[in-house]
């Protein structure tokens, strides 16, 4: 039997999920697989999930807009997808699908792999944005023992909304205006909000309120670079870009469909870069 897993989102040709998976697929030698783009609408999300098992699949990656719809639509969900209310990775078990998530995981995984010297005791992380992706990130920042988690955005309920959905003990809101206190001795500055991202402006934030050993990093990775990232890097700040991200979420769903643990690796990411356009300067 083929062993078949899709990323399903709207749009979905973008997705640089079927370049990773099908990379691992060929190097592990497992045969009788195959990861493909779904294209669903949100109309028809509920009924793609309810035929999913007929269509031959045996899990899922989901992307945007569906992680919260999916999560509401399954029912059974490991204890992230729970707590988060979102799921970007469904699994085939004996009792069905499970919805869970791995997307902290993978933030964690970046930041030890491209930052290995990083402790998250060592001082207060700062989440730019209060969405799905910062619920992610401050989720898993709070398992990784931050001292104290800031978050800042433009409105106060959201971020408000963030701390008590996630019933987190040791973080503060911030105000846009309020950058300069919130970055004042920060260890770690996460982006997780769309700015910078292509076709979108940059985020425009004053550093020097940054000790020197502060680490930035931004979930965006289309550009590699975002305007935050170089900022920081002119400034002398280590940073981490966020395409290391999207490659360590992919492990815990492959290791679950296809029982083998994947690598990322320096080709896989040099892969990936190509096919955006990349050539990544290693001097």
């Amino acid at each position: 039997m083929i062993k078949k897993v899709c990323v399903m989102g709207w749009p979905i040709a973008h997705s640089r999920s079927p370049l990773i998976h099908n990379f691992w697929i060929r190097q592990l030698g497992i045969k009788d697989a195959i990861y493909e783009r779904l294209a669903v609408a949100p109309e028809d999300l509920n009924e793609t999930l309810r035929n999913l098992r007929e269509l031959g699949f045996i899990g899922a990656n989901v992307t945007v807009p569906h992680k919260e719809e999916v999560f509401k639509s399954l029912l059974r969900h490991d204890a992230l997808a729970m707590r988060l209310k979102a799921v970007n990775t469904i699994v085939l078990t004996d009792n069905g699908f499970e919805g869970r998530n791995t997307d902290g995981y993978g933030f964690i995984a970046n930041l030890k792999d491209r930052a290995p010297d990083w402790r998250a005791s060592a001082g207060p992380a700062v989440i730019l944005g209060a969405g799905g992706a910062a619920r992610a990130v401050a989720a898993a920042l709070d398992d990784a023992g931050v001292m104290e988690l800031r978050i800042v955005n433009r409105t106060r309920d959201r971020a408000d909304a963030l701390i008590s959905d996630l019933a987190l003990k040791r973080a503060r809101v911030f105000t846009w205006e309020q950058m300069d206190a919130a970055l004042k001795d920060a260890n770690l500055v996460v982006n997780t909000t769309t700015l910078g991202m292509k076709g979108e402006r940059d985020i425009e934030i004053d550093l020097t309120s940054l000790p020197a050993t502060a680490l930035v990093t931004d979930i965006v990775y289309t550009p590699l670079e975002t305007g935050l990232l170089k900022a920081a890097r002119l400034r002398g700040l280590q940073t981490v870009d966020g395409l290391g991200m999207l490659l360590h979420q992919a492990v815990p769903g492959f290791e679950a469909w296809f029982g083998a643990r994947p690598q990322v690796t320096s080709e896989l990411r040099t892969l990936v870069l190509a096919d955006m356009g990349i050539t990544e300067d290693k001097s």
